[in-house]
Protein backbone atom coordinates (compact mmCIF):
# COMPACT_ATOMS: atom_id res chain seq x y z
CA UNK A 1 0.00 0.00 0.00
CA UNK A 2 1.26 3.48 -1.09
CA UNK A 3 2.23 6.03 1.84
CA UNK A 4 -0.17 9.28 1.60
CA UNK A 5 2.82 11.62 1.78
CA UNK A 6 6.19 10.43 -0.20
CA UNK A 7 9.12 12.25 -0.69
CA UNK A 8 12.01 11.30 -2.07
CA UNK A 9 15.36 12.83 -2.85
CA UNK A 10 13.39 16.65 -2.54
CA UNK A 11 15.36 19.71 -2.97
CA UNK A 12 14.78 23.28 -2.52
CA UNK A 13 17.18 25.99 -3.13
CA UNK A 14 16.92 29.97 -2.85
CA UNK A 15 19.29 31.10 -5.43
CA UNK A 16 22.73 30.12 -4.40
CA UNK A 17 21.17 29.05 -0.98
CA UNK A 18 20.31 25.44 -0.48
CA UNK A 19 17.20 24.69 1.95
CA UNK A 20 16.14 21.66 0.85
CA UNK A 21 19.05 18.77 0.24
CA UNK A 22 17.78 15.54 -0.23
CA UNK A 23 15.10 14.83 1.65
CA UNK A 24 13.42 11.65 1.80
CA UNK A 25 10.09 10.75 3.64
CA UNK A 26 6.99 8.95 4.05
CA UNK A 27 3.74 9.52 5.69
CA UNK A 28 1.37 6.71 5.85
CA UNK A 29 -2.65 7.37 6.01
CA UNK A 30 -4.04 8.83 9.10
CA UNK A 31 -0.39 8.98 10.52
CA UNK A 32 0.75 11.89 12.65
CA UNK A 33 4.44 12.95 12.05
CA UNK A 34 5.90 15.80 13.61
CA UNK A 35 8.65 17.45 11.62
CA UNK A 36 11.47 18.73 14.94
CA UNK A 37 14.30 21.47 14.14
CA UNK A 38 15.99 24.84 14.75
CA UNK A 39 14.19 28.19 12.56
CA UNK A 40 15.82 28.06 9.49
CA UNK A 41 16.46 24.76 8.76
CA UNK A 42 13.66 24.21 6.18
CA UNK A 43 10.56 23.12 7.52
CA UNK A 44 8.30 25.31 6.44
CA UNK A 45 9.71 25.09 2.87
CA UNK A 46 9.24 21.54 3.06
CA UNK A 47 5.27 21.61 3.98
CA UNK A 48 5.02 24.56 0.99
CA UNK A 49 6.76 22.03 -1.23
CA UNK A 50 4.00 19.88 -1.01
CA UNK A 51 1.18 21.87 -1.07
CA UNK A 52 2.72 23.24 -4.26
CA UNK A 53 3.54 26.95 -3.34
CA UNK A 54 6.71 26.08 -4.24
CA UNK A 55 8.36 24.11 -6.93
CA UNK A 56 11.01 22.13 -6.12
CA UNK A 57 14.52 21.48 -8.11
CA UNK A 58 15.43 18.18 -7.63
CA UNK A 59 13.65 15.02 -6.02
CA UNK A 60 9.69 14.12 -6.31
CA UNK A 61 6.31 14.17 -4.19
CA UNK A 62 3.89 12.20 -3.96
CA UNK A 63 0.50 12.07 -2.50
CA UNK A 64 -1.23 8.42 -2.44
CA UNK A 65 1.17 7.00 -5.16
CA UNK A 66 1.11 10.12 -7.89
CA UNK A 67 3.52 12.51 -8.38
CA UNK A 68 2.36 16.29 -7.77
CA UNK A 69 5.74 18.08 -8.95
CA UNK A 70 5.02 20.60 -11.88
CA UNK A 71 0.90 20.80 -11.15
CA UNK A 72 -0.58 24.54 -12.85
CA UNK A 73 -3.95 25.41 -13.03
CA UNK A 74 -7.09 23.31 -12.24
CA UNK A 75 -4.45 20.24 -11.20
CA UNK A 76 -2.99 22.02 -8.51
CA UNK A 77 -6.08 23.54 -7.44
CA UNK A 78 -7.91 19.98 -7.06
CA UNK A 79 -4.82 18.74 -5.38
CA UNK A 80 -4.24 21.62 -2.74
CA UNK A 81 -7.69 21.16 -1.97
CA UNK A 82 -7.02 18.37 -0.15
CA UNK A 83 -5.38 19.93 2.52
CA UNK A 84 -6.22 21.95 5.95
CA UNK A 85 -3.81 23.87 7.09
CA UNK A 86 -3.21 25.58 10.88
CA UNK A 87 -0.82 28.59 9.96
CA UNK A 88 1.30 29.68 12.93
CA UNK A 89 -0.63 33.33 13.87
CA UNK A 90 -3.83 32.27 13.03
CA UNK A 91 -3.83 33.75 9.73
CA UNK A 92 -7.51 35.11 10.44
CA UNK A 93 -9.15 38.19 8.48
CA UNK A 94 -9.65 40.25 10.58
CA UNK A 95 -12.43 42.05 8.39
CA UNK A 96 -14.35 38.66 8.59
CA UNK A 97 -16.83 37.76 11.68
CA UNK A 98 -15.41 34.34 13.28
CA UNK A 99 -18.07 32.40 11.28
CA UNK A 100 -17.01 34.12 7.87
CA UNK A 101 -13.76 33.13 8.48
CA UNK A 102 -14.21 29.20 9.65
CA UNK A 103 -16.65 29.04 6.17
CA UNK A 104 -14.10 30.69 4.08
CA UNK A 105 -14.06 27.62 2.01
CA UNK A 106 -17.16 26.22 2.53
CA UNK A 107 -19.43 26.34 -0.95
CA UNK A 108 -22.75 27.55 -0.78
CA UNK A 109 -25.26 29.47 0.70
CA UNK A 110 -24.76 31.91 3.43
CA UNK A 111 -27.08 30.31 5.86
CA UNK A 112 -25.69 26.22 5.13
CA UNK A 113 -22.00 28.07 5.42
CA UNK A 114 -22.79 29.87 8.53
CA UNK A 115 -24.09 26.55 10.10
CA UNK A 116 -21.39 24.21 8.82
CA UNK A 117 -18.97 26.91 10.94
CA UNK A 118 -21.13 26.71 13.95
CA UNK A 119 -20.83 22.94 13.75
CA UNK A 120 -17.24 23.19 13.48
CA UNK A 121 -16.67 25.66 16.24
CA UNK A 122 -18.11 23.13 18.48
CA UNK A 123 -15.95 20.28 17.01
CA UNK A 124 -13.25 22.60 18.48
CA UNK A 125 -15.24 23.72 21.63
CA UNK A 126 -16.30 27.03 20.64
CA UNK A 127 -20.16 27.98 21.51
CA UNK A 128 -22.56 29.55 18.77
CA UNK A 129 -22.43 32.93 20.68
CA UNK A 130 -18.47 33.75 19.54
CA UNK A 131 -19.93 32.65 15.70
CA UNK A 132 -20.34 36.96 15.01
CA UNK A 133 -17.50 38.40 16.94
CA UNK A 134 -14.35 39.49 15.27
CA UNK A 135 -11.25 37.84 15.37
CA UNK A 136 -9.75 41.03 17.41
CA UNK A 137 -12.75 40.19 20.29
CA UNK A 138 -10.97 36.53 20.83
CA UNK A 139 -7.85 35.71 23.23
CA UNK A 140 -5.15 34.03 21.44
CA UNK A 141 -6.41 30.57 22.46
CA UNK A 142 -10.27 31.22 20.79
CA UNK A 143 -8.16 32.49 18.18
CA UNK A 144 -6.00 29.13 17.64
CA UNK A 145 -9.16 26.99 17.71
CA UNK A 146 -11.17 29.11 15.35
CA UNK A 147 -8.05 28.74 12.77
CA UNK A 148 -8.33 25.25 13.54
CA UNK A 149 -12.04 25.04 13.17
CA UNK A 150 -11.13 26.43 9.74
CA UNK A 151 -8.67 23.80 9.18
CA UNK A 152 -11.16 21.18 9.31
CA UNK A 153 -14.19 22.77 7.46
CA UNK A 154 -13.96 21.42 4.46
CA UNK A 155 -12.84 17.98 6.01
CA UNK A 156 -9.29 17.48 4.43
CA UNK A 157 -7.49 14.58 3.90
CA UNK A 158 -4.54 15.54 5.00
CA UNK A 159 -3.46 18.09 7.58
CA UNK A 160 -0.68 20.42 8.18
CA UNK A 161 -0.18 22.72 11.19
CA UNK A 162 3.01 24.67 12.03
CA UNK A 163 3.67 26.04 15.29
CA UNK A 164 0.08 25.10 16.87
CA UNK A 165 0.88 26.31 20.39
CA UNK A 166 3.31 29.27 19.81
CA UNK A 167 1.62 32.28 22.06
CA UNK A 168 -0.09 29.84 24.35
CA UNK A 169 0.11 29.64 27.63
CA UNK A 170 1.00 25.97 29.22
CA UNK A 171 -3.13 24.95 29.48
CA UNK A 172 -4.11 26.49 26.29
CA UNK A 173 -1.04 24.64 24.17
CA UNK A 174 -2.34 21.47 26.36
CA UNK A 175 -6.10 21.98 25.07
CA UNK A 176 -4.83 22.66 21.31
CA UNK A 177 -2.36 19.44 21.44
CA UNK A 178 -5.18 17.32 22.68
CA UNK A 179 -8.12 18.75 19.91
CA UNK A 180 -5.26 18.03 17.19
CA UNK A 181 -4.90 14.68 18.52
CA UNK A 182 -8.22 13.60 18.88
CA UNK A 183 -9.10 15.39 15.29
CA UNK A 184 -6.55 13.54 13.89
CA UNK A 185 -7.43 9.52 15.75
CA UNK A 186 -11.70 10.35 14.97
CA UNK A 187 -11.25 11.56 11.56
CA UNK A 188 -8.22 9.45 10.36
CA UNK A 189 -6.63 12.42 9.08
CA UNK A 190 -2.92 12.43 7.83
CA UNK A 191 -1.09 15.06 9.63
CA UNK A 192 1.89 17.14 9.65
CA UNK A 193 2.99 18.92 12.48
CA UNK A 194 6.31 21.19 12.54
CA UNK A 195 7.18 22.47 16.01
CA UNK A 196 9.83 23.55 18.82
CA UNK A 197 7.49 22.64 21.36
CA UNK A 198 8.90 18.95 22.44
CA UNK A 199 5.80 18.75 24.91
CA UNK A 200 3.34 19.06 21.86
CA UNK A 201 5.78 16.70 19.88
CA UNK A 202 5.51 14.42 22.67
CA UNK A 203 1.49 14.49 22.51
CA UNK A 204 0.48 15.17 19.16
CA UNK A 205 3.28 12.47 17.16
CA UNK A 206 2.59 8.97 16.26
CA UNK A 207 6.36 9.31 15.09
CA UNK A 208 8.61 12.06 15.25
CA UNK A 209 11.69 13.15 11.84
CA UNK A 210 14.20 15.66 12.78
CA UNK A 211 15.07 18.88 9.72
CA UNK A 212 18.95 19.48 9.94
CA UNK A 213 20.72 21.69 7.30
CA UNK A 214 18.25 20.60 4.62
CA UNK A 215 17.99 16.88 5.46
CA UNK A 216 16.12 13.88 7.43
CA UNK A 217 18.95 13.48 10.19
CA UNK A 218 16.44 11.13 12.28
CA UNK A 219 13.35 9.71 12.44
CA UNK A 220 11.23 7.51 14.47
CA UNK A 221 8.61 6.25 16.87
CA UNK A 222 7.83 9.02 19.09
CA UNK A 223 8.46 7.06 22.39
CA UNK A 224 12.11 6.08 20.98
CA UNK A 225 12.96 9.96 21.00
CA UNK A 226 14.68 10.38 24.03
CA UNK A 227 16.92 7.25 22.88
CA UNK A 228 17.41 8.28 19.46
CA UNK A 229 21.77 7.82 19.36
CA UNK A 230 21.50 10.93 17.62
CA UNK A 231 23.72 13.74 18.78
CA UNK A 232 21.54 16.12 17.46
CA UNK A 233 18.63 14.72 18.23
CA UNK A 234 19.59 14.95 21.92
CA UNK A 235 20.64 18.03 21.87
CA UNK A 236 17.33 19.56 20.20
CA UNK A 237 15.17 17.37 22.47
CA UNK A 238 17.05 18.58 25.68
CA UNK A 239 17.51 21.98 25.00
CA UNK A 240 21.00 22.03 25.55
CA UNK A 241 23.14 25.17 24.15
CA UNK A 242 26.33 22.85 24.05
CA UNK A 243 26.04 20.17 21.63
CA UNK A 244 26.87 20.13 17.81
CA UNK A 245 23.93 22.16 17.14
CA UNK A 246 26.29 25.47 17.02
CA UNK A 247 24.17 28.35 17.19
CA UNK A 248 25.36 31.92 16.32
CA UNK A 249 25.52 34.21 19.18
CA UNK A 250 26.89 37.51 18.74
CA UNK A 251 29.05 38.49 21.61
CA UNK A 252 29.02 41.73 23.34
Amino acid sequence: MNPRISLAGVAKRFGARTVLRDVSLEVAAGESLVIIGGSGTGKSVMLKSILGLLRIDGGDILIDGASVRGLRGGALARHQARFGMLFQGGALFDSLPVWANVAFAVPGRSADRRAAAIDNLARVGLGAEVADLRPAELSGGMQKRVALARAIAVRPAILFFDEPTTGLDPIMADIINSLIRRLVSEDEITAITITHDMTSARKIADRVAMLYQGEIIWQGPVAAIDRSGNPFVDQFVAGRAEGPIAMAVRRA
